[in-house]
C-alpha cells in the first residue's frame, strides 16, 4: 500500500498551463477524489500520476519513491478508464487475465485471482462471454476486475460510470465503494459530478482551472466551503448567491440585499465589523430557505417576506421550488407546501447557516 504526494507539480501543453503548482497529499488507503468542471486538470493529474503524461515542473511520488522517470508498468498502479477499453475478440475471464499472462505469472495464480475478483464484483457468471454479451453495467465491472486482479498499491480511476445510466451509476458507485473497503487501498478517483464525489470519497479536492481550489471532508467542503466556487460547485441545487451589502441593525448587523435582509448572528458580527458597509455576497443553500408555513423546529430564521413562486418541481419526499425576488432562486420546501407557479408565497430563511463571501476575490468571509 502506499501514499501518494504531489509536490509542486506544473503541466504545460506548448503555452497552455493545465495544472498550475498542485500541491496534494493522498494517505495510505484513503479514498481521494478529484473534482471540477472540464478543462479543470483533474484528469492531466491523473494521467501524470500514471505516468501517461511528462511532468513539466515538480515530482510526484507514490510512497517514498520519486516516480517522475519511472515507467508506467513499474509505477505498481491500475487504471481504469471513462471507456472499458476490453478486447472484444477475448472472453471476460481472458480480459482480465490478460495483464497478468504478460508478466508471466503462473496459470495457476492468474485462474484463483481472476475467480476472486470475479465473484467479489458479481460476474462469476459471465467469465465465458465476450464483451458484447454484456450490459454496460457489466463490462465496467469486467474493467473493474482487470484492474483488481493486479493487486496494485493504487487504482486510479478516470470518470468510470459516465457511460452509465442513471441506475447504474447509483450502483456501481457502490460497488466502487465497497471495493475500496474491502481491498484497503489507495483509490485517486476523477469526476465532473460532484454527487459521486460527495458519496464515495474521504476526501475531495475541488479543482478549477488548473488550480487546486480546497481540499477537505464532504462535509466540511459542503459546510464551510473556502470560496464561491467551491460553495457553487459542491451541492444540487446549487448554493443561491446574492449581491449584499453588511449595514448595521438593530440588533447590531444585517446582511442587506435589497429585496430583503439577513440579521447576522452575533457570533460572526465581531469577525464581520471590519466589512460594514461593504459590498458583499449572500450564500444561502436551497435546504435553508423555507416556506414560512413549513419550517423545521428549532430553526433561527429571518422575519417572512413574499417572493414570487415561478416554478415548482415535487420530488417526493421535497419540492424544489424556484422563487422570485429581484433574482431567482431556488428552495428545498417540506412537501406539505403551498407553494404554486405564479402564487406569491412567505418565506424565511435560516439565519445560522448563511455564507458571506467577499465581493472582490469571492473568499469566504464566515
Amino acid at each position: 500500500m502506499a501514499s501518494i504526494t504531489f509536490d509542486h507539480v506544473n503541466k504545460s501543453f506548448g503555452n497552455v498551463h493545465v495544472l498550475k503548482d498542485l500541491n496534494i497529499e493522498v494517505g495510505d488507503q484513503e479514498f481521494l477524489v478529484l473534482v471540477g468542471p472540464s478543462g479543470c486538470g483533474k484528469s492531466t493529474a491523473l494521467r501524470l500520476l500514471a505516468g501517461l503524461e511528462d511532468i513539466t515542473s515538480g515530482a510526484i511520488f507514490i510512497g517514498d519513491r520519486r516516480v517522475n522517470d519511472v515507467a508506467p508498468k513499474d509505477r505498481d498502479i491500475a487504471m481504469v478508464f471513462q471507456s472499458y477499453a476490453l478486447y472484444p475478440h477475448m472472453s471476460v475471464y481472458d480480459n482480465m487475465a490478460f495483464g497478468l499472462k504478460l508478466r508471466k505469472v503462473a496459470k495457476q495464480e492468474i485462474d484463483k485471482r481472476v475467480k476472486q475478483a470475479a465473484e467479489m464484483l458479481s460476474i462469476s457468471q459471465y467469465l465465458d462471454r465476450k464483451p458484447k454479451a454484456l450490459s454496460g453495467g457489466q463490462r465496467q465491472r469486467v474493467a473493474l476486475g482487470r484492474a483488481v486482479v493486479r493487486d496494485p498499491t493504487v487504482f486510479l480511476m478516470d470518470e468510470p460510470l459516465s457511460n452509465l445510466d442513471a441506475k447504474l451509476r447509483v450502483q456501481t458507485r457502490s460497488e466502487i465503494s465497497k471495493l475500496h473497503q474491502r481491498l484497503k487501498t489507495t483509490f485517486i478517483y476523477v469526476t465532473h459530478d460532484q454527487t459521486e464525489a460527495m458519496t464515495m470519497g474521504t476526501r475531495i479536492a475541488v479543482m478549477r482551472d488548473g488550480i487546486l481550489q480546497q481540499i477537505d471532508t464532504p462535509q466540511n467542503l459542503y459546510d464551510r466551503p473556502g470560496n464561491m466556487f467551491v460553495a457553487g460547485f459542491i451541492g444540487s441545487p446549487s448554493m443561491n448567491f446574492f449581491d449584499a451589502k453588511l449595514s448595521r441593525s438593530q440588533n447590531g448587523m444585517m446582511v442587506d440585499t435589497g429585496g430583503f435582509g439577513v440579521p447576522v448572528p452575533q457570533a460572526l458580527q465581531a469577525d464581520l465589523g471590519k466589512y460594514l458597509d461593504r459590498p458583499v455576497y449572500l450564500g444561502v443553500r436551497p435546504e435553508d430557505i423555507h416556506d414560512a408555513h413549513w419550517v423545521p423546529p428549532g430553526t433561527d430564521v429571518t422575519a417572512p417576506f413574499e417572493a414570487r413562486v415561478t416554478v415548482t418541481e415535487p420530488m417526493g419526499s421535497e419540492v424544489f421550488a424556484y422563487l422570485e425576488k429581484g433574482k431567482e432562486f431556488v428552495g428545498r420546501f417540506d412537501p406539505r407546501t403551498s407553494a404554486k407557479p405564479g402564487q406569491p408565497l412567505q418565506i424565511v430563511m435560516d439565519t445560522a447557516r448563511m455564507h458571506i463571501f467577499d465581493k472582490e476575490n469571492e473568499a469566504a468571509l464566515v
